[in-house]
């Protein structure tokens, strides 16, 4: 899948990005959690002051979208700075197991890096094992308290050169 891509979300996006977000849900154990709907969407992607961003993940062979990510920047008043903040990372299982988490996550790493961020802080669901461990594996490291990662130092830069510039 070396030609995947990654772009941003679109309007035209929003009802499958929906059908990823109910189905995340359903595999938390919490489909009724899933009260999002395309208008809703629309309003905090696209509205007048947006409230965050998405991007598409695209599959090379069919053109289609497989996953996506949505994101938000973060501030610290300890440290005055931003990192960005991972809200949902989803990939359709049909597309899973072929490098494309991994190449997702470098090129949020390096849309960080752009934007002067020091890092990416996200949260995994307690027992999503298969989550956790790829997470490890990027050299993400598990903060105290609840399931939160931050990719910062050596691993968020090692991470972001695995892509191409933003």
């Amino acid at each position: 899948m070396t030609g995947a891509f990654i772009r941003p979300a679109t309007p035209a996006d929003l009802p499958a990005m929906l059908g990823y977000i109910r189905e995340l849900a359903a595999w938390e154990g919490r489909p009724e959690a899933a009260t999002a709907s395309v208008p809703r969407l629309h309003a905090l992607l696209f509205g007048p002051r947006p409230h965050a961003e998405a991007y598409m993940l695209i599959d090379p062979a069919s053109g289609e979208p497989v996953g996506y990510a949505w994101i938000i920047t973060l501030t610290s008043t300890f440290t005055a700075d931003t990192r960005l903040y991972l809200e949902d990372l989803y990939i359709s299982a049909s597309a899973r197991g072929k490098g494309l988490g991994r190449r997702f996550m470098a090129w949020i790493a390096r849309l960080a890096q752009s934007r002067g961020c020091c890092g990416v802080d996200w949260s995994v669901v307690e027992g999503n094992t298969r989550a956790i461990a790829f997470y490890e594996r990027l050299g993400a490291a598990r903060q105290s308290g609840a399931h939160r990662y931050r990719l910062a130092g050596d691993a968020f830069d090692e991470l972001a050169a695995e892509s191409q510039p933003v």
